[in-house]
């Protein structure tokens, strides 16, 4: 695993939360980075989570929801308390994230944003979400994620 650390990796391993780092050959030509690696990683979709910074009343907010699902900005807004989310220009988010879109993580984020995870990671064992980089994914349980970067809970996808 040398040469994969990053500050997701690093923070799962100081806290001693139980992880897999998962890896696998990021194509550039893909358009959907996470449904990209379910298949890369031969995982269902709605086990592989992908992170979604929003703006919620103007301040920077993260989805985590399943690769294959559409994020619902307005339960996203409601599940913080807001009314009005629109997506965040990309680079807010890589600012913000200190990732690059495509391989933001939940973990380890430069800055401390509120973070909901869509309440359907609950239905399985273990879940998979970026490890801060293209092609690098970490596995973990769903109570783990929560716990480690302090989100809620919410069912925050489009029906």
């Amino acid at each position: 695993m040398a040469g994969q650390g990053t500050p997701a990796t690093a923070l799962l391993r100081q806290r001693g939360v139980e992880h897999t780092v998962h890896s696998y050959e990021h194509d550039p030509r893909s358009g959907s980075f996470g449904l990209e690696a379910a298949k890369a990683m031969d995982v269902p979709a709605d086990r592989v989570f992908k992170t979604l910074v929003a703006e919620v009343d103007g301040k920077l907010t993260v989805g985590v929801l399943p690769v294959d699902r559409q994020l619902d900005l307005k339960a996203l807004a409601a599940a913080v308390g807001g009314k009005k989310a629109k997506m965040a220009d990309v680079a807010a988010a890589e600012r913000a994230t200190g990732y690059v879109a495509g391989g933001i993580s939940p973990v380890g984020q430069k800055k401390r944003l509120p973070i909901v995870v869509d309440s359907t990671a609950l239905d399985h064992p273990t879940i998979y979400c970026s490890a801060g980089r293209r092609g690098l994914e970490i596995e973990l349980s769903p109570a783990d994620l929560v716990t480690i970067t302090s989100a809620g809970t919410a069912t925050i996808t489009a029906v």
